[in-house]
This record gives C-alpha cells, structure tokens and sequence, in this order.
C-alpha cells in the first residue's frame, strides 16, 4: 500500500508546470542537437556518393563531388564563419543563392538554439535532480519517443509530400525548385540523401530519449531504494527503544 501511495505521489510531482516546460527545453535541445550533428555528420553524405552512386548517375567524379558539397557544409557551420557561398566547379543562379542564404539562417539558428538550450537545460536540470524531481527526464523522454515517431511515421510513408511541405512550410517562395542546367549542384543532392539525414536525426532523438529514460529510471530506483532503507531503519529504531 505504501509502495502505491509513493508511485502516485511521484506521478503526481512529475506532471507539474515546470516540468513540462523543462522537457519541451530538453525536446528542444535534443532535436537542434541532432540536427547540428547530422549536419556535421559528412560520412552520411560520403557513403551516399557510393551508395546511391552519384558518380555514375551526375558524371562528376568523387573527388570533385566530396569538394563541392565540403564548400556548401563549411557555408552552413557557425564556427566557419564565411558569409559567402562559392562552389568550386558549379555556377549559381541568384535564385539558388536566395534559398542557400536562406536555409544558412535556418541552421545557424538551429546551432545557436542548440547551445542556449544545452545551456539552460543543464542548469535547470541539475537543480531539479538536486531535489530529487526526476520527472522532467520522463517527459522529455516521452515527448522524443512521440513525437518523432509521429513525424517518422508520416514521412516513411509519405517522403514526397513531406519533403514538399517541409519546404513549403520553412520557405515563402519555390527557389528549392533548382534547375540542373543553372544550378547544377542540385545533381549532387539527391532526395534520398536528405531522406537519410531525416532518419539519422530521428535515429539521434530516439537514442537521447533512451538516455532520459534510463537516466529516469536508474535515479528513480535509487530515490526507492533509499527511502526503503531510510523506513527500515526507522523500524528499526522504534524496535530498540521498545
């Protein structure tokens, strides 16, 4: 009886304002994480040359192929801090260059977000298992189990729609729409490498929702422990001085 009555009490602590608000930072931060390390993630991209054997479908050779897109990554990191795209073997339209420029501030933002998040999780955090509340672990682990796998979902099942909407709902024109013949690059990036990065940033959240939940329950069954050790003594006590 005493076991269901702490499990309820738990549960109940663990449904709290601050919780919820500190596991939306926390689903926050694991999604821009996991898109800032898939973004840094190359050998993703490096495996799709021969996988999806861009070689023989563009006719551009590996070596010029891992150059160009090496040029459109370092435009896209904050720590290499250049302003201006240049490809070393392709041409741009002023169109294509809107749209890089564009989803540039897409991913700094997402790196800049990524670092404020860590940051502020980690301290809220910490003060919250200090206390001995371990229920915003839960959520977050909740909320990246669900909601990616909603999204997943949908996108397995769906990847044109999606990979339309996506730009659709991140972009106020169609500049996405490249022509090869003027912007070439395109060739270069299939849409089922982006498909892949999709399933590697899916992969990322799932695996930090594993850590929470673990982290969760390994405190969790700790807290337990103690306080059964804590009653026992207790008994104890008022035993010896009967």
């Amino acid at each position: 009886m005493a076991e269901i009555k702490e499990d309820f009490s738990m549960r109940k602590r663990t449904l709290t304002l601050s919780n919820l608000l500190l596991s939306l930072l926390g689903f926050l931060f694991l999604a821009c994480f996991s898109v800032t390390l898939v973004l840094n993630l190359r050998c993703i991209y490096y495996f799709d040359i021969d996988y999806l054997d861009l070689e023989g479908q563009t006719g551009y050779s590996e070596e010029l192929i891992r150059e160009n897109y090496d040029a459109l990554i370092d435009y896209n990191l904050l720590t290499k801090g250049i302003k201006e795209l240049e490809f070393p073997d392709f041409p741009m339209s002023d169109e294509a260059e809107t749209h890089f420029k564009e989803v540039k501030r897409i991913f700094v933002a997402v790196q800049i977000l990524c670092v404020v998040t860590g940051v502020l999780l980690f301290i809220f955090l910490i003060r919250k298992l200090m206390r001995r509340d371990y229920g915003s672990l839960k959520l977050i682990s909740v909320l990246t189990f669900l909601i990616p796998i909603g999204l997943g979902a949908y996108a397995f099942l769906n990847w044109d729609t999606f990979f339309v909407q996506f730009h659709e709902l991140f972009f106020d024109n169609d500049y996405w729409l490249f022509n090869p013949i003027t912007d070439p690059v395109i060739l270069i990036l299939p849409d089922e490498f982006f498909a892949h990065c999709a399933a590697a940033i899916l992969i990322f959240l799932f695996l930090g929702g594993i850590l929470c939940g673990g982290l969760h329950w390994l405190l969790t069954r700790k807290y337990r422990r103690e306080r059964r050790a804590a009653k026992m003594q207790r008994y104890e006590s008022e035993d010896d001085l009967e």
